[in-house]
């Protein structure tokens, strides 16, 4: 089989084109390319819709943290403060197990215990809470200036977020999201060692990975192909961010443009 002949039987295996079992002996560095490649789908996947979602709820509880009232203050505090103090692995096994016990309540529940859905709110929720910090923080670093010239043209409430606070508070933000988009697309990695399924073996990137690293005994091949991939991706959402970046400070002089750096993060 040539190489061009392995990426059409497996290149979309992931979704459940093409062959359906894993070839079992002789792999090639074409075969792991091309599986593992497969499963990349799958984590972008993951990582695209739950930044795009949690986008929009980050938003939600960053302006209810900051509002006056306690009753919108502090359960936006309290969502946060319990999607950022525990690990996410621990969420995905706590996710799991509610979507078990549902589902022996209603026929309903039953597609949130697949990777595809139950996986995704985990992950959904868990960039909700670290990115409403980002936001927050943004919030409470918008300058007063821009707030009372808002005032002074007698703009108010929701003209006044949709046109100076929700697009400085972003501008302020962007540097800081952009490594919270990227942690959140390599934690799309530890969907593997959840308890949430892949159904006939359409497993992401590491679980192909894994299974290369089982049958050839050879870890030093597979996994860095993984990494290969993940960097790739990498540089593909620090140039998107980097063109919204310069976007949302096209009106400021070059010099003043904060640039987005990365930051480790060590615990997740």
């Amino acid at each position: 089989m040539t190489c061009w002949d392995t990426i059409q039987s497996y290149g979309l295996r992931s979704l459940g084109y093409g062959e359906r079992l894993l070839p079992r002996s002789d792999f090639t560095l074409c075969d792991q390319f091309t599986l593992i490649g497969s499963g990349m789908i799958w984590n972008v996947y993951y990582g695209f819709f739950a930044l795009i979602s949690g986008f929009l709820l980050a938003t939600v509880l960053a302006v209810g943290k900051a509002h006056p009232s306690p009753w919108l203050r502090k359960p936006s505090e309290w969502f946060i403060f319990l999607f950022r103090g525990s690990p996410l692995f621990i969420q995905f096994f706590f996710g799991y197990f509610l979507f078990l016990s549902l589902k022996s309540v209603h026929p309903f529940f039953d597609m949130f215990t697949s990777a595809w859905l139950g996986a995704l709110i985990v992950l959904f929720f868990n960039t909700s809470a670290y990115s409403a910090e980002i936001f927050y923080g943004a919030l409470q670093s918008i300058p007063k200036g821009d707030t009372e010239a808002a005032d002074a043209y007698g703009i108010s409430g929701w003209p006044r977020f949709k046109r100076i606070v929700w697009p400085t508070m972003l501008r302020l933000a962007w540097p800081a999201y952009t490594n919270e988009a990227i942690f959140l697309f390599h934690a799309t990695t530890l969907v593997f060692f959840t308890g949430f399924p892949a159904l006939q073996q359409r497993g992401d990137a590491l679980y192909y990975a894994s299974y290369f690293a089982d049958k050839t005994f050879n870890p030093f091949v597979p996994y860095p192909i993984l990494a290969g991939y993940f960097i790739l991706l990498t540089l593909v959402i620090i140039s998107v961010f980097g063109l919204i970046n310069r976007r949302l400070n096209r009106h400021l002089p070059q010099s003043s443009v904060r640039k987005i750096r990365l930051r480790l993060n060590l615990i997740r």
